[in-house]
């Protein structure tokens, strides 16, 4: 896996209706496929895939209304992706689903030989768990349609794919807010202590997603360029810190959990809260990096009360990465951790 770190690598954001509009895209789509930012943004991702079946593509991230609670959040997928020279080139794509966007982690593999890819084959890194073949799903849905003339109904009530009837690993009891964020790689910001140990300027905040204002208060606007471990709760600065150390070492999608405060200081001039007084935000994150970023999914566990400090000052930290028992899901790492089939290995074709 080690070199795989060097691969032409990219971050990009496109909306997750059937348009699949680029609206943002890092500058390594440069050297994985030899277009700018510029001439990519505002298209659709469907005008980059090569594959016959580049028509299924948007079609992993539709809504599935009242089944959506055990749907997926991130999807790893093989797809060939057209070049400025006309050649297509192979690229494992990962992608986070936020609640209107779609972040997609490109990693390139230009040396290996074209191979014409047919079907969309998808598997879920979390939530269903499902190996699924999209392109088959499909047809075999168009036939039941038209044997039942029930295709929307169909299409919403999907419980079973080619592969068998579905189990899922967890229910959410409510819907759960998500929010995106794309990050400067941490490797090329400066760390800098500030106010002694308890803040730290890292990777700025280049994307955020709307959603971000039912999180924390603060609002897409106050968090363009602003240090994403601002936001971080106190106690959880060392973790969060380990945790971009451990993204820029590998290519995989890793997890973990923290806390960030409700109110952080955004804005110049605003009410400070303490931070001994400011509530915490518990989220789970699953998180990526590519040689010009970082990109975050970040999942609303709860809100919880400021921890308690010792007689030092030192903040008792709260086993934040253990859900509640009664939360209705199981977290993103014991899904990962307890099937060891989920790693994006090629011997998938042959698994299907």
């Amino acid at each position: 896996m080690s070199n795989s770190v060097h691969r032409p690598t990219f971050i990009g954001i496109h909306s997750r209706d059937s348009s699949t509009q680029v609206l943002y895209i890092s500058s390594g789509c440069r050297q994985a496929m030899g277009f700018t930012p510029s001439y990519i943004v505002s298209k659709s991702a469907h005008d980059f895939i090569a594959d016959p079946c580049n028509g299924d593509y948007s079609t992993v991230f539709e809504s599935k209304g009242e089944d959506d609670a055990d749907e997926a959040n991130a999807y790893v997928m093989y797809m060939n992706l057209k070049t400025a020279n006309g050649d297509p080139v192979l690229h494992r794509s990962t992608t986070f689903k936020c609640d209107n966007c779609v972040i997609f982690i490109g990693m390139a593999f230009p040396e290996l030989p074209y191979q014409d890819r047919h079907e969309l084959e998808v598997q879920m890194l979390d939530g269903a768990m499902k190996r699924m073949n999209v392109t088959r799903d499909k047809e075999a849905e168009r036939a039941n349609a038209s044997n039942h003339q029930r295709a929307a109904a169909r299409w919403r009530q999907r419980s079973e794919t080619t592969y068998g009837q579905r189990v899922p690993l967890y229910y959410a009891q409510s819907r759960q807010v998500k929010v995106a964020f794309v990050l400067e790689n941490p490797e090329a910001t400066e760390v800098q202590a500030v106010e002694g140990v308890r803040r730290q300027n890292g990777p700025l905040v280049v994307f955020v997603t709307g959603s971000v204002g039912r999180l924390i208060d603060a609002d897409t606007s106050d968090l363009m360029h602003f240090p994403f471990l601002k936001l971080v709760a106190p106690e959880d600065l060392l973790r969060v810190s380990k945790f971009f150390e451990r993204l820029t070492g590998t290519p995989d999608v890793l997890f973990e959990s923290f806390s960030l405060l409700q109110r952080p200081h955004v804005i110049e001039g605003d009410i400070v809260v303490a931070d001994e007084q400011n509530t915490r935000v518990v989220v789970e994150c699953l998180g990526a990096n590519v040689q010009d970023g970082v990109a975050l999914l970040l999942r609303k566990l709860r809100s919880e009360a400021p921890p308690t400090m010792d007689e030092m000052g030192n903040y008792l930290r709260p086993k934040v990465h253990e859900v509640d028992e009664d939360g209705g899901y199981m977290t993103l790492s014991e899904m990962i951790s307890d099937d060891p089939e989920t790693s994006d290995a090629p011997e998938w074709s042959r698994m299907l």
